[in-house]
């Protein structure tokens, strides 16, 4: 046995560390968090001094008592977990769980896995830092006390199975307010003027009218004074400017340059980086520093003078701008210059490519350009147009690397000027009057959320990514799908005296890929924000943070923390709890001309929805549910009304009824049993039966067998995961080997029957009389199945050496409780006994 024992979180790391360190050694992985609060009870003593209840999850007891056995027979445990706060969060649960003497225990922290800072690490030890657990603390403490306390009273006040955070519902309301000013945006047109000149050597430029034209009237006599008129160049300047480079990466800049460059989504991004990390390749990923070490700068500047010549390097040091920079000590950088390319898969490679380019440019010499800048004047009007270009002199930092931007309208980098004078007469070609509409604030994309969140101080490096994937993953926000509409607009061009109107078209509006909050988004937000204005508060959140890193630093106590936030935030969920009215985010849109009858929309049980008539109508309302691509706060009275055309019928196909109509997942076609969905953007209403008929024979097609294995159709299709072909219920996946659009009757058996096999070599258990089986599952883990309940058991799980036994009391344990048979209450009194019910959660839950 080692004489030691050295924890870190991950498998990965794990390996990579072990490579370092001697026989002497014994590197184990603790998978992540071992112990955390409790998942069906609040566990933290608000009526006491906020001390919470951790426990070991279940799926870690396996792991736990490993590494338990493993540290009792060590001389020494080394807590190697990450060097933030929940790094230090997770070394002292291990510390705790595995019962380890402090004597015995040392804590050693690296921002890169090189065999030179494990060494380092390992030389220079320390005990856990309580100041950044205590900070952990305070932001798990603080977030589960939020969501435990606000979640019910959205159950109760908007619509079951939702929930809120306190981070997550600020990123909402941010995206939820841009939708809003981009409905209430009325678009501005103006008229943009731009000319082309050549000067007497023939050579041609673009120049601009700096300001816009109000009107199409004015734009046209504008251009009508320029038609038999002369142009000179009146001044013309040449300054010397430089363009320094970017500093290198932290944690947001790089989630929002890969999005840019690399179209990567965040968590893509921090994926892909903590598999660089663990393999050794850059520094920690999460991280708010842009500081660079010695050993760094001159790693890099090796490279820089090694390809591109000493005039290329220039040491530089950068400051940070986020509030409150702490974590690790250095910006993401590679661990050694000198490895230019990672040599992994595809996107690992790109990304780190990225990296090493950007921290290789901040350590060069800024690029040198010259500017010029050149007014043009017209003898019919006192008007000047304007040319800018620029020509590098010496490309610099820009040989290697140039960050991109968001900013959606910026023009193309200025070219070369042709060599002029002043005096010189120009030539003019053409000039044109371009109609130009004032656009729309951006939808935000996850990166400029990102750029947002971090400027209004709200998060920290490893709070970017958890907190966009929830906000999508609840379903408050959509990535959007639309191309965008076309719009006309005007364009006159003057040329050879002669003005010309021309109608053109573009398209604006496009959401693809970007945030746009759904309707119980926007619902959940609206109610939030009018009951719980401090949580939702953009300067409240950012304070909180701060309080955190206080209480890091060792200058705030976080159990005072906290209970300055719950001496304020309890009573005002009982109160709204009590007296706040529901929210549907119900509209009128008007009346039914036919009946009278009242049109509105509004959230219903089964999601957004048109109600016609009131309930206390004699024949009661009647409902339609709203089209995904839909929302409440935009549906017109005319929309509505045609979703009650729906379903509709469509006639016969095959002796079998055809109708269209709107479902959960869009429009589709009811043919008999089988349902066909619609192309998207398609309106249904517009579906006539011959168009159902193509959709059906393409279905019919599709589903058609290819082949037949043992008296068993085989079909084909292609799902989220690729290309696959059906067999006998089972759905095996077609890889790159074989010819998808060719696949031959021996491809076909043979695709049958390596899948029967692997399903039988996956069985680990299988108990036949009590219909129970343990089967391998993906990813390492193991599921237990019997009937239709299945249990997912962790890859720490020793699963051969299961018995039935064993397996009926993971059964038992996780078996849903039966709720008890309750009398039913007197009419009158059923209000009464539902409040006083209420009350007793709650007293329940702050216990």
């Amino acid at each position: 046995m080692a004489k030691n024992l050295v924890i870190v979180e991950s498998p990965a790391k794990a390996k990579t560390i072990e490579k370092f360190l001697g026989k002497d050694f014994k590197v184990e992985s603790s998978y992540g968090h071992i112990s955390d609060l409790p998942s069906k009870e609040l566990g933290v003593d608000v009526d006491g001094d906020f001390d919470p209840k951790y426990e070991v999850s279940s799926d870690k007891k396996a792991v736990v008592k490993k590494l338990k056995d493993l540290a009792k027979k060590a001389e020494m445990v080394w807590l190697a977990s990450d060097e933030d706060r929940e790094g230090e969060a997770i070394a002292w649960h291990l510390a705790e769980s595995l019962g380890l003497v402090k004597e015995k225990t040392k804590r050693i922290v690296f921002h890169e896995i090189t065999k030179a800072a494990i060494q380092k690490a390992v030389e220079n030890p320390r005990q856990i830092d309580y100041d950044l657990v205590d900070a952990q603390q305070a932001r798990r403490v603080l977030d589960r006390i939020v969501g435990y306390e606000l979640s019910p009273v959205l159950w109760r006040k908007v619509k079951g199975g939702l929930s809120a955070g306190r981070v997550q519902s600020v990123s909402v309301r941010l995206i939820v307010e841009r939708e809003k000013e981009i409905n209430e945006f009325k678009a501005e047109a103006s008229y943009r003027i731009d000319a082309e000149f050549s000067n007497e050597e023939g050579q041609s430029f673009k120049a601009k009218l700096p300001k816009s034209i109000k009107t199409k009237a004015e734009a046209l006599k504008f251009l009508e004074q320029n038609a038999n008129t002369t142009f000179k160049v009146s001044d013309l300047e040449k300054k010397p400017a430089k363009k320094s480079p970017s500093a290198p990466f932290t944690t947001s800049t790089l989630q929002q340059e890969a999005s840019r460059k690399l179209y990567f989504s965040v968590s893509k991004t921090m994926t892909m980086a903590q598999r660089l990390y663990e393999a050794g390749l850059i520094t920690y990923m999460r991280t708010d520093s842009v500081n660079l070490s010695n050993e760094a700068k001159q790693g890099a500047a090796k490279e820089i003078i090694d390809a591109y010549g000493k005039e290329y390097a220039k040491e530089r040091n950068y400051k940070g701008k986020s509030k409150g920079a702490q974590e690790a000590h250095e910006a993401i950088r590679p661990t050694n210059f000198a490895v230019h390319t990672a040599g992994l898969d595809y996107d690992q490679t790109r990304l780190y490519e990225l990296i090493w380019k950007r921290a290789i440019a901040s350590q060069m010499s800024e690029a040198k350009l010259e500017r010029t800048n050149v007014k043009i004047n017209a003898a019919s009007h006192k008007q000047t147009f304007t040319a800018n270009g620029e020509v590098i002199t010496f490309d610099g930092f820009l040989k290697v690397y140039l960050e991109g931007t968001d900013d959606e309208d910026l023009e193309q980098q200025e070219g070369m000027l042709p060599a002029m004078k002043i005096g010189e007469t120009l030539l003019n070609n053409n000039i044109t009057a371009t109609e130009r509409y004032t656009r729309a604030p951006y939808r935000f994309t996850e990166a400029s959320l990102v750029k947002k969140l971090e400027e209004l101080g709200i998060g920290r490096p490893s709070t970017y990514a958890p907190t966009i994937s929830t906000i999508q993953n609840r379903n408050y926000v959509e990535k959007g799908t639309v191309e965008g509409v076309e719009r006309n607009y005007t364009q006159l061009v003057l040329e050879s005296g002669n003005v010309k109107d021309n109608l053109l078209t573009e398209k604006v509006g496009s959401d693809k890929g970007k945030l746009v909050p759904t309707d119980i988004g926007i619902i959940v937000t609206n109610f939030l924000v009018n009951h719980f204005q401090s949580i939702l508060d953009y300067s409240f959140t950012a304070n909180v943070e701060d309080q955190f890193d206080d209480i890091a630093d060792g200058k705030a106590d976080w159990k005072d923390v906290m209970k300055a936030f719950y001496k304020d935030f309890h009573p005002r969920v009982i109160d709204v709890q009590e007296n706040a009215e529901r929210e549907s985010g119900e509209r009128i849109l008007g009346e039914d001309p036919k009946t009278g009858k009242r049109v509105s929309v509004r959230l219903g049980k089964f999601g957004p929805m048109v109600q016609m008539g009131m309930s206390d109508d004699e024949e009661g309302p009647t409902y339609a549910s709203l089209s995904p691509d839909q929302q409440l706060g935009s549906i017109t009275f005319e929309e509505a009304m045609d979703l009650f055309q729906l379903p509709k019928n469509l006639g016969t196909f095959e002796d079998l009824e055809v109708a269209v109509n709107n479902g959960r997942f869009g429009p589709y076609v009811k043919f008999g049993e089988a349902y066909v969905s619609l192309p998207k953007g398609t309106d249904p209403l517009t579906v006539e039966l011959d168009d159902a008929i193509v959709l059906i024979k393409e279905k019919q097609k599709a589903d058609a067998p290819i082949y037949t294995y043992k008296d068993l159709p085989v079909q084909k299709g292609k799902g989220r995961f690729g290309p696959f072909i059906k067999w006998n219920n089972m759905f095996i996946n077609v890889n790159k080997k074989y010819d998808w659009d060719n696949l031959s009757d021996d491809d076909i058996v043979e695709l049958i029957e390596v899948k029967i096999q692997k399903e039988i070599d996956k069985v680990i258990h299988n108990w036949e009389d009590e219909g129970i089986r343990v089967e391998k599952a993906r990813w390492g883990r193991f599921n237990i199945l019997q009937g239709k309940v299945k249990i997912e058991l962790p890859k720490t799980t020793d699963a051969p050496a299961l018995t039935l036994e064993d397996v009926k009391a993971i059964l038992e344990k996780n078996a849903p409780k039966k709720k008890a048979a309750k009398k039913k209450p007197a009419a009158k009194k059923k209000t009464a006994a539902k409040k006083k019910t209420t009350a007793k959660k709650t007293t329940a839950k702050k216990k």
